[in-house]
């Protein structure tokens, strides 16, 4: 599945202030919540932490791709953010993040949920991309580019 498939105007954020790798993923699990109301923002901001303990989703050059698998999630939820200044996630390169694409899926959905990780990791890895993406100015900019990247 594709992010344009999943993501929504209203899960798309830009230049959002944090100052921790915390904080971000909070901020995530408010916005996903209000989404997803069959789960409170504690039990999303849970399923992501749960997945950084494993080791960190920053996938380097200033992206990261948390995400967390739900019991009983009906379908898949994602949320873009940048931050107005990357912060330390303990990216794979050691650098800081401030392209943040989480996912929530629902735990049954495995195969779904790799092609779609693989699908976002493939779209971000462009310098192009990413490049615009941090220009953006945003929500509804943000929300624009992305929705038309192939």
């Amino acid at each position: 599945m594709k992010l344009q498939n999943i993501l929504t105007l209203d899960c798309t954020l830009c230049a959002v202030p944090a100052g921790s790798k915390k904080r971000i993923l909070e901020k995530i699990s408010a916005v996903a919540a209000v989404k997803m109301t069959d789960f409170s923002q504690y039990e999303l901001l849970e399923s992501l932490m749960n997945r950084e303990k494993m080791g960190s989703t920053g996938i380097g050059n200033g992206i990261a791709i948390p995400h967390g698998r739900l019991v009983n999630a009906k379908q898949p939820v994602a949320v873009l953010l940048t931050t107005q200044e990357p912060i330390p996630f303990d990216a794979i390169d050691n650098r800081p993040v401030d392209i943040f694409i989480a996912l929530f899926v629902p735990e049954d959905c495995c195969k779904d949920h790799l092609s779609t990780l693989q699908s976002i990791a493939k779209l971000f890895s462009n310098k192009q991309t990413t490049k615009q993406v941090r220009k953006c100015q945003s929500d509804a900019e943000l929300f624009e580019l992305v929705s038309q990247m192939d």
